[in-house]
């Protein structure tokens, strides 16, 4: 690695002061993604700042119309909440299936939204929850936080401190995942909430998290998996590598989408 200066802040104005200071600071979450990084030195921070143990981005609680995680808490941890697990079961779900358990124990919610990265798990969710991410200056809509591949709607030295989530009547997640790192080779997030319905997939398409349309109309129509079976997905922008053809992960949207519905009952 390049020398660097690790700080542990102790809150998140502390934070954002340190980071104003650094003349190319980053912050570490779980640090699931910036240590990698940096071991391959495809990243010198010159600061890394620590929000692990700031104890206002730690947990999770039930709100008047919702719940919230705050930003630094664990995948583990929201997978084993009993608020989440009986609140809203597919987020829980969602959680317990990234990664392996030592990725679950220090990745966190947080570190996940603010990378994007295009196959990570949690953009899924909070994109068909119609979830809100707050930092430590704004209040940010799902729908216009995410700008595609490893890009989102937060500035230069912002911190996400936690995410509201609304409750609805039901949803399922359901992924097909990359054998070894566990990303979603493609991952379909399904929600429903009264008349209106969100399906959000990850992994699939060229930029990052999206919502599909198609499939939710045919599910406001029809909540079942059957009422996506004459569902066309377009192959146009859809990823295309070794791991699957642009065709290949069409398929797998309607399979995994599918799948979430009979999961959410």
């Amino acid at each position: 690695m390049y020398e660097t200066t690790y700080h542990r802040a102790s809150s998140v104005d502390e934070a954002a002061s340190l980071f104003a200071k650094g003349t190319e600071a980053k912050y570490l979450a779980g640090g699931q993604t910036l240590l990698p990084v940096m071991k391959q030195r495809l990243a010198s921070p010159s600061d890394v700042i620590d929000l692990a143990q700031i104890a206002d981005l730690v947990g999770c609680s039930g709100t008047l119309s919702g719940v919230q995680i705050k930003a630094a808490t664990t995948h583990y941890e929201v997978a084993n909440d009993a608020t989440i697990r009986k609140a809203i079961p597919a987020l829980a779900y969602l959680a317990s299936q990234i990664g392996d358990p030592a990725v679950r124990h220090r990745g966190t919610i947080g570190g996940s939204l603010a990378n994007n990265d295009p196959a990570a798990d949690y953009p899924a969710a909070v994109l068909a929850l119609n979830a809100t991410i707050k930092t430590n200056k704004q209040t940010i809509a799902a729908d216009a936080f995410f700008k595609g591949l490893f890009s989102t709607a937060l500035a230069d030295g912002e911190i996400i401190t936690a995410v509201d989530f609304p409750l609805i009547d039901k949803a399922g997640y359901a992924k097909f995942p990359h054998p070894a790192s566990r990303f979603a080779l493609t991952g379909v997030f399904v929600a429903k909430k009264g008349a209106d319905v969100r399906v959000a997939a990850t992994g699939a398409s060229q930029n990052g998290v999206m919502r599909v349309p198609a499939i939710e109309a045919a599910l406001k129509a029809n909540w079942s998996a059957g009422a996506i079976d004459s569902v066309k997905i377009s192959a146009d922008g859809l990823l295309n590598d070794i791991h699957g053809s642009s065709d290949y992960r069409a398929n797998l949207i309607k399979v995994m989408a599918q799948r979430a519905v009979q999961a959410a009952g």
